[in-house]
């Protein structure tokens, strides 16, 4: 075969676009689920008044929502962490341990929060299952030293699953918005 009839080799997708089109995949996702709510969710988002949070709010949460929240703040900042401190180190893997942990509480915690759809799992839901099946992989890569696999699963877990969803978290008329701006 020459070497003009091979089909040169694909370069990879950059982060930027990757990240562009994660975040467009949960506008559209999260435009699904509200339906024909749009109205009331701008009418929310017109009202808001950024405030110290809502105590009484969360002392009423229930303790499925208020031990999400906790994990999911802690692993976001323990991830931003991770993500700037230096790999392989005595800090990294005992963090990231950590970071393992907390991930598996948030994840762990949703499967109890059936709140939004009416006692049933919401199509947010998807991200826990994919959070229990990926980090348990990411865990097996890094053990094999299938290091650039497990960076780029973990990077994806913390950017979407825990970024993204904080977005999410923020939607006018949900928990974390009534909290700091209801």
């Amino acid at each position: 075969m020459s070497p003009k009839s091979q089909t040169p080799a694909r370069k990879p997708m950059s982060f930027g676009l990757r990240f562009g089109l994660t975040m467009a995949a949960v506008v559209i996702i999260v435009a699904l689920s509200l339906g024909g709510a749009w109205k009331a969710v701008g009418a929310l988002a017109a009202s808001a008044r950024p405030h110290a949070p809502d105590m009484a709010l969360f002392a009423s949460l229930t303790p499925a929502i208020k031990v999400h929240l906790l994990a999911a703040l802690a692993a976001l900042v323990l991830g931003g962490v991770l993500m700037f401190a230096r790999k392989g180190r005595l800090f990294h893997r005992i963090a990231g341990w950590v970071w393992v942990l907390l991930a598996l509480t948030t994840a762990g915690a949703t499967l109890f929060i059936t709140s939004l759809n009416h006692g049933k799992w919401s199509i947010l839901h998807l991200f826990t299952g994919w959070t229990l099946l990926m980090l348990p992989l990411a865990v097996i890569w890094v053990k094999r030293r299938d290091v650039a696999r497990h960076r780029r699963t973990m990077m994806g877990l913390f950017y979407g699953g825990f970024a993204i969803n904080l977005f999410i978290a923020f939607i006018p008329g949900r928990t974390m918005w009534m909290m700091f701006f209801g």
